[in-house]
């Protein structure tokens, strides 16, 4: 995730949208292990250069809390074992990633952090599955306790988790027409933004309209893990699914839940939208 950023606002660019009043000003960044970009309705080319400014900036505090890849409260509480007085982000972050493990029956679990890392080494396997357990992470407001040896990614979940946060940001600083994408995408306002869902060759597989709604796409084999597909079921479960996306209120939910899918039969996909009846499937491949 420690990637060059860029900022690209350009007066030529902006255009109107059908179904949307005012011009679109679109922002191109990178970030959170992707490329991002934001599509701002109505905005002026000084509102929008402050906007991106911000969201620049919001997306470096992000990292702060969730990246891997980089110096932060995640990788702190991975190397420690242990993190006292969590922000209330992070805190809030895997409280969600619990609701869902419970949700899900255990298929979205973030303790398979080390299991990903024995495939990308080539280092023992069965050493990490035995790693791997929700169960034995300890959260307060006070301190997040790994079992030894733990460590946790949030990968399954922190792009939907930032497109919220700026799709929040926008709304503070009086947005109300706009669609993120952070990997995973929030779209803002009442009018219908066209969103195409692709396959891990980008391959088209469905079109849908957003409306003050968020999307989530996974692709178990959209990144290979020492050619093995980046999804990683915590009980050794191998994806039965190519493409899942996934509709919500909130960009947290629909990853996280996109992510635990593709791991999952259809009946227990069905159980598990049951405790969240705001989301719904958009693909299922």
């Amino acid at each position: 995730m420690n990637r060059r950023r860029f900022l690209s606002l350009s007066a030529a660019a902006l255009i109107p949208l059908p179904g949307h009043a005012g011009t679109l000003t679109e922002w191109h960044g990178a970030g959170l292990g992707t490329a991002l970009t934001l599509r701002l309705i109505g905005a002026d080319p000084h509102q929008a250069r402050q906007t991106f400014a911000r969201v620049d900036a919001e997306i470096r505090r992000i990292e702060g809390v969730a990246s891997l890849y980089r110096d932060s409260a995640l990788t702190r509480l991975n190397r420690d074992g242990h993190l006292a007085w969590p922000s209330p982000d992070l805190l809030d972050l895997v409280t969600l990633a619990g609701q869902v493990h419970q949700a899900t029956g255990g298929a979205f679990d973030p303790t398979v952090q080390p299991l990903w890392l024995a495939l990308a080494t080539g280092t023992d396997p069965d050493a990490a599955r035995s790693l791997i357990g929700w169960d034995r992470v300890r959260l307060s407001e006070q301190e997040i306790r790994l079992d030894r040896g733990q460590a946790l990614t949030l990968n399954g979940i922190a792009q939907g988790w930032a497109a919220d946060r700026i799709a929040d940001l926008l709304r503070a600083y009086g947005f109300s027409d706009a669609l993120v994408d952070m990997g995973e995408i929030a779209a803002l306002g009442q009018g219908d933004w066209p969103v195409q869902i692709t396959g891990p060759e980008g391959t088209p597989l469905a079109e849908t309209r957003l409306t003050n709604r968020a999307l989530a796409t996974s692709s178990p084999r959209g990144t290979l893990v020492n050619g093995q597909p980046h999804i990683l079921g915590p009980q050794g479960q191998p994806p039965r699914w190519q493409t899942v996306s996934v509709s919500a209120p909130r960009a947290a939910v629909a990853d996280a839940l996109s992510t635990a899918f593709c791991l999952m039969d259809r009946p227990a996909i069905d159980r598990t939208l049951s405790a969240f009846p705001d989301a719904r499937i958009e693909t299922l491949a």
